[in-house]
């Protein structure tokens, strides 16, 4: 049985960060800046609340009589309770005998083309293990995009306001942004094992450390790039998030609906049709959390049962960075133009070139984990360079102009006297297709 190492770091990085945002918060009110305390508590508290909920309903606490549990969730406890709950679980495991045991079938990797199936026996206090883990997996994802990412947009907007970075601050900043790039790698934990259900999977170190570089660069560049943007643009910023937000919230219900598939019910046989749309709604609201700070590992699917789409898509993860690499490019540049005095001391084109450098090595890190480090990519139907290579030949063919196009162009080019005896010709041919009496008189 696995130590739940992933609980115990979601449990301290959610600790740590909620308690140096009330303590940044205080800071704000001694100071007498209201705006950032309110703000700050804001993108503290709304996280804690939604964190809360997503515990609650995956271990389905409302339909079980437990009101000491629901009551410690109301008072925001509920992450200390359940690892309590789950250490208590791992070391009074194997005491006593389970009554019984269920029985799992798990694919191996493939190995020369074959695959063998192995049967594994799971307890009852490893299958309530695997539960929490998942949970706790679900809540750093919302901790992270619905909380930290905010919050630290947040503190690095009101640093370049008032051009300080005090140590508090600062030590917030590294939580938030620790949060943030570990949501980022449980995202992509629970994409892959999500996807390869039926195998048994074991990441290793190697690929841990490249999603962490790839996170990392990806989450911190994006944080910089809106915070510069909107220090000198205040106004604008804001139809720049919309419509990256509404446009990523809407994205799977406009796929759903041209699918005119019929409404998921089977997401929770408690709900109503309302609190399934509710769910689904929140679904997809943290979806277009994650897309506006990086690349969603998960794909969102609402027509599929399991509500994730299975498929290995390279087209959407290149349009995806592209068009993102190309909106970072078109933030700076804005950013350069319209810049203020409060970059009077700072090399603005070294800055602008070590973003998009910086932006440039988080896909390269990403590129290296799905080419060397996926735990499945010999399951992969392409490999990533593959994939990239078929979408660029692709685009290009699209922005190609047809061969026949370029062959008359040529033509004309060349023998102009040709291209006029052609016209003439092809106007008599014309003329006589128009008048057919007048060409048999002058053939008579």
């Amino acid at each position: 049985m696995k130590f739940p190492g992933s609980v115990l770091v979601s449990l301290v990085l959610f600790v740590a960060e909620t308690a140096a945002a009330l303590c940044l918060s205080g800071a704000y009110r001694a100071a007498g800046d209201r705006m950032w305390q309110w703000l700050t508590l804001l993108f503290a508290l709304l996280p804690c609340a939604l964190v809360q909920l997503s515990l609650v309903f995956i271990h389905r606490d409302v339909s079980r009589d437990r009101p000491l549990v629901l009551l410690l969730h109301l008072l925001q406890l509920g992450p200390l309770v359940r690892c309590v709950e789950v250490f208590y679980i791992y070391f009074h495991a194997g005491r006593v005998e389970e009554p019984y045991v269920s029985i799992t079938k798990k694919r191996q990797m493939p190995k020369d083309g074959y695959s063998e199936e192995i049967e594994k026996e799971v307890g009852q206090a490893e299958g309530k293990l695997c539960t929490h883990r998942s949970a706790f997996s679900r809540a750093s994802v919302i901790q992270a995009f619905l909380g930290s990412a905010p919050q630290l947009t947040l503190q690095l907007y009101i640093c370049v306001l008032q051009q300080e970075i005090t140590a508090a601050r600062s030590i917030f900043m590294v939580l938030s942004l620790l949060s943030i790039v570990y949501g980022a790698l449980r995202c992509n934990i629970l994409a892959i094992k999500i996807k390869y259900d039926d195998y048994d999977i074991s990441v290793k170190p190697a690929a841990y450390l490249c999603i962490f570089m790839w996170r990392s660069f990806e989450i911190a560049i994006r944080v910089t790039v809106l915070v510069l943007f909107s220090s000198v643009l205040q106004i604008w910023i804001l139809p720049v998030v919309l419509v990256n937000f509404f446009g990523f919230f809407f994205y799977p219900w406009i796929l759903f609906w041209q699918s005119k598939s019929p409404f998921p019910e089977n997401i929770e046989k408690a709900l109503s049709r309302v609190g399934t749309t509710i769910v689904l709604c929140l679904l997809t609201f943290l979806y277009a959390g994650i897309n506006m700070f990086c690349w969603s590992a998960v794909q969102v699917k609402l027509n599929d049962p399991d509500l994730i789409n299975k498929s290995q898509n390279w087209y959407r993860l290149t349009v995806y960075y592209m068009l993102r690499f190309i909106e970072n490019a078109f933030l700076l540049l804005m950013w350069y133009i319209y810049k203020t005095d409060i970059y009077l001391y700072i090399c603005a084109p070294l800055l602008v070139l070590q973003l998009l450098i910086g932006y440039c090595m988080a896909i390269l890190f990403m590129l290296v984990f799905y080419q060397f480090c996926h735990p499945c990519k010999k399951l992969f139907s392409s490999s990533i360079s593959e994939g990239l290579l078929s979408c660029f030949k692709f685009l290009c063919f699209i922005c190609k102009p047809p061969k026949s196009s370029i062959l008359i162009d040529k033509a004309e080019v060349k023998s102009p006297e040709n291209s006029d005896e052609i016209r003439s010709s092809s106007k008599t041919i014309d003329s006589q297709k128009g008048n057919p009496h007048q060409s048999v008189s002058s053939n008579a």
